[in-house]
């Protein structure tokens, strides 16, 4: 049994149900994102109040989101009957509310250059959130402004450095002309400006509490893989997975390629040996770079390895974060009863560390195995029974179906696409099956600045040349802007078919006039004009990554909108069978709002009580790990289903969780299996390419690959198909009787549940967040 000094982590640890731990690092388990939040706002609190002259530094990004809501609202609220419960439940009852303005704030890191005003830079997030947010004193704190980084001769960044990219090896060459020169005395300017910041760490005794998440390589801080674990602070360029986090904030991977940072090490974090070093981290998606982290010797691979020396280093993860840990692992199969889907994870997991086909497994393999050994009535044919359970989920996924009504929803556009695009295909062919498709976000915040500046100059070009005809209807202003939305589908994709793209960007530009024309009432020609005027100057003036108004939101996400109607137009389906909810939690700010019912839940439940689907399927996200809007939405789509279930009887009614490139099923826990051949592949890829094209430079991509989604949707296919390959043989599908089998190189996975079943996985993620004191 760990022992813990901090009595809010032994109150967690018992709860989280662990026992011994075999991990060079402590670390204890909740059940989802927002406890997670909770947790580390309860041991924060706790520390300040030990601690109320110490040296903190904590994280920024949207990791911290729960975190810093439970801090407020526990300090708001000390001596509330409900804080109070909380308080005394987690060991920390008769502890006064601390008082947080005399401890000293240390950033963690920042974007460089970046304006220190922009609200995308970490400056202003830690100004906003942790100085005026938590009450610290500004006098306190050490932050890294780029604007008052001293460069040569008193310079900005902005003239140093105009195109804000940094060329590192002018620390280690002669520069070649007066600019290199400039810039290389700024950039040895900068280094010591990093090493007065790490010095004044060292000066306060360093760091006492430090809270950090773990990015998809694994770095701490900006501390990727490969760095010196007795690094301190400096400027340093990142890598893709880095750069395709930052994205986001940034404005695209276009800029965040180019970006290097300002960063504390890896040694600053650990320089005081008594720092209470927390790494907290939600979600399957992380499971891989939590196992490298704790299950590894002091590696400059894996950053976080560095911690191990600290006694009071800690992981706080959910379980989907800590699944593949070895102690997971171990305690999934020795506890509970053996199910099917325990039996089947067993069997896959060896043949997969063996690299063996299942009928190829003796009883030797089976018993040697410290997982599948523990199996009770142990024999081959527990290994026959899995392989036939594996075949009757891909006979599932074969199946016919007719006369229903399909209620697909995504979070965000392209969403069902790449979850379960095939399946619905192949679905849709038998005509007495209907669908309609809901992206229930706007998804503007995909849609770079850039993007659309070219949209708007190509729309005044095509003005110019008298080729947006419709504008020269004398009603066009006044009403017929509304009509024929479905022709503007049908017009580009024609030109996609006979393959011309100049006459594909006017079909683009005819429904962004209509989009235009809708959002700011233009009743004219040279009005229209003037306002693309107006959007291009605001466009212009924007840095990379600012929030835009709203009305540039909504244009943004009318070409999201528009890009969903012709996917599902590709497979007949008209505009009116594909709706735009538009919550309006997703505001595109850092930390979403939290969904209402009558603003969020009541436009899904009309639309339910409307089409009557027989089918609703959803981004099974039920931890709340993958984009905050994923869980979001589930919360959302679940109270709208669980109010219909109130008032009708939903036993017949089926959900199908599916997972995409954020996050995925393992073979075991999906009920259904889909085969993909290559003519579906290559349907999806040409309609995402075709039809995202917002997307096709993938500007916001995934960490796991450089380039579209719709790329690494197929990969992910096709490492399915290699898995069950191994438990059902090649064989079984080259030499198959149905040509569908015969022709599947690539497998989806996802879940059918019954209602109950669905609401219980929701329900334990809205419970978590229903402790906040309003």
């Amino acid at each position: 049994m760990q022992k813990f000094e901090s009595t809010v982590e032994k109150r967690f640890f018992e709860l989280s149900g662990s026992r011994d731990q075999t991990t060079r690092i402590p670390y204890i388990l909740v059940d989802n994102f927002p406890k997670l939040g909770f947790f580390a706002a309860l041991r924060f609190l706790e520390w300040a109040g030990h601690n109320p002259d110490g040296v903190i530094s904590l994280p920024t990004g949207k990791t911290p989101e729960y975190f810093i809501k439970w801090t407020q609202n526990l300090l708001e609220n000390w001596d509330s009957k409900k804080v109070r419960d909380y308080r005394n439940e987690y060991g920390i009852g008769k502890m006064k509310q601390p008082r947080l303005d005399n401890l000293s704030f240390v950033q963690i890191d920042e974007f460089y250059p970046i304006n220190s005003n922009q609200h995308n830079s970490f400056y202003y997030y830690v100004t906003k959130y942790y100085i005026e947010g938590l009450g610290l004193k500004r006098e306190n704190a050490l932050l890294i402004n780029s604007d008052e980084i001293g460069l040569y001769e008193n310079m900005h960044f902005s003239q140093v450095f105009p195109d804000n990219n940094i060329d590192l090896t002018l620390r280690y060459r002669d520069a070649k002309n007066s600019q290199e020169q400039m810039q290389q005395r700024s950039i040895f300017m900068i280094d010591d400006w990093c090493i007065d910041y790490e010095h004044t760490i060292r000066e306060k005794g360093g760091i006492g509490f430090f809270l950090g998440g773990i990015g998809p390589d694994g770095h701490i801080a900006f501390n990727t893989r490969g760095t010196d674990h007795y690094s301190t602070t400096r400027l340093t360029p990142t890598n893709f997975e880095t750069q395709a986090q930052a994205s986001s904030d940034l404005g695209g991977i276009e800029i965040s390629r180019n970006r290097l940072v300002i960063t504390i090490g890896l040694e600053t974090i650990a320089y005081n040996p008594e720092t209470v070093a927390i790494i907290f981290a939600a979600g399957e998606a992380k499971a891989d770079v939590i196992k490298d982290a704790l299950e590894n010797e002091p590696n400059n691979l894996y950053p976080a390895t560095s911690l191990g020396k600290l006694k009071n280093s800690r992981f706080y993860l959910t379980k989907g974060a800590a699944v593949k840990l070895h102690d997971t692992v171990k305690n999934y199969y020795e506890n509970g009863d053996w199910t099917d889907e325990k039996r089947e994870r067993a069997v896959i997991g060896l043949c997969k560390r063996l690299e063996k086909y299942a009928h190829h497994l003796t009883m030797e393999d089976l018993l040697g195995d410290p997982y599948c050994k523990m199996i009770p009535d142990l024999s081959l044919n527990t290994v026959q029974n899995v392989i036939k359970r594996i075949g009757d989920k891909l006979n599932r996924g074969c199946a016919s179906e007719q006369n229903q009504m399909y209620y697909h929803t995504g979070p965000h556009h392209d969403d069902i696409m790449l979850g379960l695009l095939p399946h619905v295909h192949r679905l849709s062919r038998n005509e007495t099956n209907n669908a309609h498709y809901c992206v229930l976000t706007s998804g503007f915040t995909a849609v770079t600045n850039l993007f659309v500046m070219d949209l708007l100059a190509d729309i005044k070009n095509f003005l110019g040349e008298g080729m947006i005809q419709m504008t020269k209807y004398p009603d066009f202003f006044k009403n017929g802007y509304k009509h024929k939305w479905d022709k503007d589908v049908y017009h580009y994709l024609t030109k996609v078919a006979s393959g011309e793209p100049h006459e594909r960007r006017r079909g683009v530009c005819h429904r962004m006039v209509r989009a235009i024309v809708d959002i700011y009432g233009i009743n004219s020609i040279d009005i229209l004009r003037n306002k693309i005027d107006d959007i291009l100057s605001v466009l212009r003036n924007s840095y990379e990554g600012e929030k835009n108004p709203p009305e540039i939101q909504q244009l943004k996400g009318m070409i999201r909108e528009f890009e969903e109607e012709l996917v599902w137009a590709h497979f007949g389906y008209k505009v009116n069978n594909v709706h735009h909810l538009r919550l309006g939690f997703y505001t595109g700010d850092i930390f979403t709002e939290q969904p209402t019912f009558a603003r969020d839940v009541t436009p899904i439940l009309d639309q339910l009580k409307e089409y009557n689907p027989t089918v609703i399927s959803l981004a099974f996200d039920p931890e709340g790990s993958g984009p905050d809007t994923h869980y979001k939405v589930l919360q959302t789509i679940a109270e709208a289903i669980r109010i219909w279930s109130q008032e009708k009887d939903l036993s017949e009614l089926r959900i199908w969780g599916y997972r995409n490139v954020w996050f995925r099923f393992d073979a075991s826990e999906a009920n259904v299996i889909v085969p993909v051949s290559l003519n579906a592949m290559a349907v999806m890829d040409n309609a995402f390419s075709s039809c995202y094209i917002s997307q096709v430079d993938a500007s916001f991509p995934s960490y796991l690959y450089d380039g579209k989604f719709s790329e690494l949707a197929i990969n992910i296919w096709v490492d399915q198909l290699n898995e069950i390959q191994l438990v059902l043989g090649k064989d079984y599908f080259y030499q198959n009787q149905s040509p569908r089998i015969r022709t599947t190189h690539g497998l989806i996975y996802f879940k059918e549940m019954s209602v109950p079943e669905f609401l219980n996985h929701a329900r334990a993620l809205e419970k978590s967040m229903e402790g906040l004191v309003h």
